[in-house]
Order: C-alpha cells, then sequence, then structure tokens
C-alpha cells in the first residue's frame, strides 16, 4: 500500500492499494471516529462492493447502512442529493458521523456535496472505484451537481478526512471505462510531469495492464494522486494555480454537453487536449509535435479524440462553463509537454481558437 499525505486546510491521506474494501472499517474509524456511518453508492456499485464495505464499517463498530441512487451522470442532479440528505436525516446521523462516497466520479461528487451541505458539514470518506475517480475527482475537495444550464454548476469545497483506493476494483471495469479514466493521467503528464508522459508513451497504461500487473498500475495512480496533491496544496481553492487541472475541460466539458453525456468524461477530456494542442500549434504557442503526440497516446490508451459537433454548438455548450468570467474564460494552454500556462481569454478569441481546433483536425484527416 502506498499513501500520499495531502496538506490542506484539513489535511488527510490518500491510500492506496489493494484488499482496502475489507481493511475499510478500522481506517475510517482511525481517521474519521463517529458512530454512524452512511454509505453512498449507486447501482452499478453497490451490488459489487457495499455490502463488503458495509460489514468492514459495522465489525468495527459503526452503526451502518447503505443509501443507493441509480447509476449515471443524468442522476448528478438536485434530486439525487436532496434523496441522500434526507435519508441521512433520516438514519439521524449527527456532524461527527461520516458519509461514506463508494464509487466513481458521480458517486464523489454528489455524495461528498452531501457531506458538504448536511448539518453545514459532516465528515466524509472517499472510497473511489474506477480509475477516474481515484486519480482525480476523489482527492482535492471538489464536489458538485449538474444543472440545466451545466455540468458542476453547484457545489462546494469539502475535502475528505481519509480516501481509500482499491486497486482491485479495477478488475471489475469495462476496458472502456478503465479507458477513460486514461484521459486524467494524460493530463496530469502533459500539465506538469513529461517524464510521466514519456513513460506512457513507451508503456501505455491499458486494461491489459491491469491484467498483467496490479502494482505497476498502483504506482502509475499514485503517482498521478501526488501531482494532483501538489497542484491541491498550493492552490486548494482554485484561485489560480489549480486551474491548470482543468486542461482539456472547456472544450472538453462542451463536448460532453453537446453528446448530452453520453460520452465518457476522459474520452471528451482526450479530446479537448487533443482540440486546444492543434489551436495552440496552428497559432504558433507550442510545436505540431505537441497535438500529435496527445492525440497518439490517447488512441493508444484507448480513447477517441475525433470531434463531430460544429462550432456553434461547441461554442454555445461553453458559454456555460464555471470557468467563464463575464466575457472572457480562463484556458490552459500548453506550450510543450509538461508545460501549460492559464490565459485569461476573450470569448470571441476562444472561438476562434474552436473553429482553429476543427480546421487543424479536418487537415489531419
Amino acid at each position: 500500500m502506498q499513501t500520499i499525505r495531502v496538506s490542506t486546510g484539513r489535511p488527510y491521506t490518500v491510500h492506496v492499494g489493494t484488499r482496502l474494501l475489507e481493511l475499510s472499517g478500522e481506517m475510517i474509524r482511525t481517521a474519521c471516529g463517529g458512530v454512524k456511518a452512511v454509505v453512498v453508492t449507486d447501482t452499478n456499485v453497490g451490488p459489487l462492493y457495499a455490502g463488503i464495505v458495509e460489514r468492514s464499517l459495522s465489525e468495527a463498530g459503526y452503526d451502518a447502512s447503505t443509501y443507493t441512487f441509480p447509476a449515471g451522470e443524468e442522476h448528478k442532479r438536485a434530486d439525487t442529493l436532496i434523496g441522500i440528505l434526507e435519508y441521512l436525516a433520516a438514519t439521524e446521523l449527527t456532524r461527527d458521523d461520516v458519509v461514506v462516497a463508494l464509487g466513481g466520479g458521480v458517486v464523489g461528487d454528489v455524495a461528498g456535496l452531501a457531506a458538504a451541505t448536511y448539518m453545514r458539514g459532516c465528515k466524509l470518506a472517499q472510497m473511489p472505484t474506477s480509475l477516474l475517480a481515484m486519480v482525480d475527482s476523489s482527492v482535492g475537495g471538489k464536489t458538485a451537481i449538474d444543472l440545466e444550464g451545466g455540468k458542476n454548476l453547484a457545489g462546494a469545497f469539502w475535502q475528505p478526512w481519509i480516501v481509500l483506493a482499491d486497486i482491485g476494483c479495477l478488475g471489475t471495469l469495462s476496458p472502456e471505462q478503465f479507458a477513460d479514466g486514461c484521459g486524467e493521467v494524460i493530463k496530469h503528464g502533459v500539465i506538469s510531469d513529461p517524464e510521466l508522459f514519456c513513460a506512457l508513451e513507451e508503456a501505455p497504461l491499458t486494461y491489459e495492464l491491469l491484467l498483467q500487473s496490479l502494482s505497476t498500475v498502483e504506482a502509475i495512480v499514485a503517482r498521478n494522486i501526488a501531482i494532483k496533491r501538489n497542484v491541491v496544496e498550493a492552490d486548494e481553492r482554485e484561485s489560480n494555480l489549480r486551474k491548470l487541472l482543468n486542461f482539456g475541460h472547456s472544450m472538453g466539458h462542451a463536448i460532453e454537453a453537446c453528446s448530452r453525456y453520453q460520452r465518457g468524461h476522459g474520452s471528451c477530456v482526450a479530446a479537448g487536449m487533443t482540440m486546444i494542442a492543434r489551436a495552440c500549434a496552428r497559432n504558433g504557442i507550442c510545436s505540431e509535435d505537441v497535438p500529435t503526440r496527445i492525440e497518439s497516446l490517447c488512441g493508444r490508451s484507448g480513447l477517441d479524440t475525433a470531434c463531430t459537433f460544429t462550432a456553434d454548438e461547441l461554442y454555445a455548450a461553453a458559454l456555460h462553463d464555471k470557468k467563464r468570467r463575464g466575457g472572457h474564460i480562463d484556458l490552459v494552454v500548453p506550450r510543450a509537454i509538461g508545460d501549460c500556462v492559464i490565459v485569461t481569454t476573450p470569448l470571441e478569441e476562444f472561438r476562434t481558437l474552436i473553429e482553429d481546433a476543427l480546421a487543424a483536425s479536418e487537415v489531419d484527416r
């Protein structure tokens, strides 16, 4: 097991390893204390793991129960949040007790927001079960739900008390679900770790690698968590440096919205990274090999980087992005692999970049 200490306003430890589901009760008790624990999960993850975690919590002395909601991004909404809050109230949870978010990014976001708002804040344990959630959303304290106007528009910063990333859970993902998490792994390499990016070019993170070597995947996950830890510690509430983690997300979230959330987040981020890199290369901000290398690694990792939407469709969706500030949007642009900067960009220039990215894509075809 590897441990990564996150020194935010409320410090906590991320544990990465195997058999953490079975050990979760005592580990959560040590970090959180409390009397009651509510496992929040969804209909995909609950049947696989909720029984194991609830039993471990009970054996550790918790009065434990489970709340399950329907799986899918379409359920990352206010009615799901209210359902969780009503259940917490019905079980008479107190602010000294703990919410255990067991699942992928949707579960972590909604359960995290429930913990942040119930009694103005109760304890939270994150137990990510997808690669995407392990390397990204479970660490850093961002919680949110989607609104009709866009993705993650209602939320709060609420750091967990502990994160348990059981690598064994990745074995029940489909190859497509596993690949979806690789988008964020590649992103971390592009924004701050060229050595990681080069290592992935030599040996991409794939489902086949997971089947061959859990320890190798564990090391890659831990390295990605450490990268995110470093950014979050420097800028916990995303006032500046943490915006680097949004590389590929402005265009990626637009693609995600245009697809009505039928396309995976990691695939959308992969497409968004490739598009902004193409636009930057077209405008002389980075060399031509930057988008080429990003697109190639995404493809070898099982990620689709194609975009079938028009500039008008993407721009309209991007106007609802939470990174928009009045007539500007904060864009993360690559100058080289491992070197990205945040540029506050007028919306009309952003639209031109979308057009440049699509034009470059047509030339490549």
